[in-house]
């Protein structure tokens, strides 16, 4: 039987696939980034997880990554959920699909949200290509070296960011990729309380320069092409 890497609500439970709903039901193990998230996810849909269920998250991915391939082997469904979104993406799982993978064993998915895609069709800047950047670094000297990287990239760029760090890392942006390059913060998306916030990177760091909460996402537009001037 097949690991399934489920993607699972970033906001509102009601968005859940019956799908998923089905696979929670069934699946022989049930890996969790947090199993007391996954047991709330599963109170607020109303389903009872039948298999084992398992913690599976950054700091112990090396130790239960056999564990699991020993499940997969034996014949069981191995379900992978993180806190939200789609495992692997910024989140435990990549070690474990890797393994699967070599050793040939069947890995499927089971399509849901994710606060890239997300943030990148509600941002209004191109989307027909774009990057993934996932976490910046978090010491500024690093942060800024790796934007140096980006400087140049034509494609809008995604990020993700803490949100005690969102003010330095739009400050960074903005000192590296240029005041006045577009950008878009995403706040709590899907949530109640969520927050788009449109404007230059100069204008977003100073907007954001105080305490924030929630989960951030950040999309910046991409390098503007080069003008080349005729001889």
């Amino acid at each position: 039987m097949p690991l399934i890497l489920a993607g699972v609500p970033i906001g509102r439970p009601d968005d859940a696939s019956d799908r998923l709903r089905g696979a929670l039901a069934t699946a022989d193990v049930v890996a969790a980034e947090d199993t007391r998230r996954l047991a709330r996810l599963c109170k607020d849909l109303g389903v009872e997880v039948a298999g084992r269920v398992v913690s599976y998250f950054e700091a112990n991915e090396t130790e239960r990554t056999p564990r699991l391939l020993e499940s997969l082997r034996a014949g069981e469904t191995v379900l992978l959920v993180t806190d939200a979104g789609m495992p692997s993406v910024s989140d435990p799982g990549f070690r474990l699909v890797a393994a699967a993978a070599q050793e040939d064993l069947p890995v499927t998915c089971l399509p849901g949200p994710s606060a890239v895609t997300t943030a990148l069709a509600v941002s209004g800047l191109a989307s027909d290509r774009f990057c993934f950047e996932g976490f910046l670094p978090r010491k500024g000297g690093e942060r800024r070296t790796r934007l140096a990287d980006l400087a140049a990239e034509r494609r809008t760029a995604v990020f993700f960011e803490a949100p005690h760090r969102l003010g330095a890392c739009l400050a960074d942006m903005a000192a590296v990729l240029g005041a006045t390059r577009r950008a878009v913060v995403c706040r709590e998306l899907t949530k109640t309380h969520e927050e788009v916030a449109r404007g230059t990177l100069a204008e977003l760091a100073a907007r954001f320069s105080g305490e924030v909460r929630g989960e951030v996402t950040v999309v910046v537009e991409g390098a503007p092409v080069p003008v080349v001037e005729s001889t």
